[in-house]
């Protein structure tokens, strides 16, 4: 495969890092770190509308973060629920498809609902569509497709993933200094060019975004050649 160059991200990841440092720092709970965080998601992905990103993944809770205190795991499932609730009516009106990926068992069915219905609203939009990663491993979700994978190639691997629609991102950010993967798109990540970014994520704003999309912008994507 020949060197092509890079134009714009079209299909964005993001590992949105963070919350609690932020938190911590300014003497609140965790939960309301976790607040200015879904805050920020909201800001980012008007953002992403305006900068022609066509899919936003964000990485909301992973099957790792069970092991957090229970009061902070409560807090965030609380504050999904309301966000889903709250919030869904007004993507929708903008054109935002929602879409979650991850296991749904373990979750409360009354926020599996919620999520199902958010699903089904946004289903026909086309501005954007929004993945929130929620209960979301990448070696669960490699694990889960192949308990069913009967065989063949990568696009019959692929169509067993939790959003097989889903394109390979073409760009992953990670905010809050750390400079790993954590588990994330472990599938599709193989080809994603990835840049950190220092700023604990309620911080991430839109210069920052941009920043990111502009050093994508300077790179050269190989796939393996010269």
């Amino acid at each position: 495969m020949t060197t092509e160059p890079v134009d714009a991200a079209r299909y964005v990841a993001i590992i949105t890092d963070g919350n609690g440092r932020w938190a911590k720092a300014r003497d609140l709970t965790v939960a309301e770190g976790h607040e200015a965080g879904a805050d920020t998601v909201k800001a980012r992905l008007r953002d992403a509308v305006d900068l022609g990103v066509l899919e936003l993944t964000v990485y909301s809770f992973s099957t790792e973060n069970w092991a957090r205190p229970e009061e902070e795991v409560m807090a965030l499932m609380a504050m999904f629920a309301e966000r889903i609730v709250d919030e869904t009516p007004e993507l929708h009106e903008q054109g935002v498809r929602m879409r979650f990926i991850g296991r749904r068992d373990g979750v409360e069915p009354a926020l599996v609902e919620q999520m199902v219905w958010a699903e089904e609203l946004t289903r026909g939009n086309t501005r954007i569509t929004l993945f929130v990663a929620f209960n979301y491993g990448g070696r669960a979700e490699i694990l889960d497709a192949a308990r069913r994978f009967d065989g063949g190639d990568e696009d019959d691997f692929r169509a067993l993933l939790y959003a097989p629609e889903m394109h390979d991102p073409d760009l992953i950010i990670r905010t809050s200094g750390e400079r790993r993967l954590s588990n994330y798109l472990m599938w599709q990540s193989a080809y994603s060019e990835l840049v950190f970014r220092d700023e604990l994520w309620p911080d991430f704003d839109r210069a920052a975004f941009e920043a990111c999309l502009t050093e994508f912008s300077a790179r050269r994507r190989r796939y393996g050649g010269r």
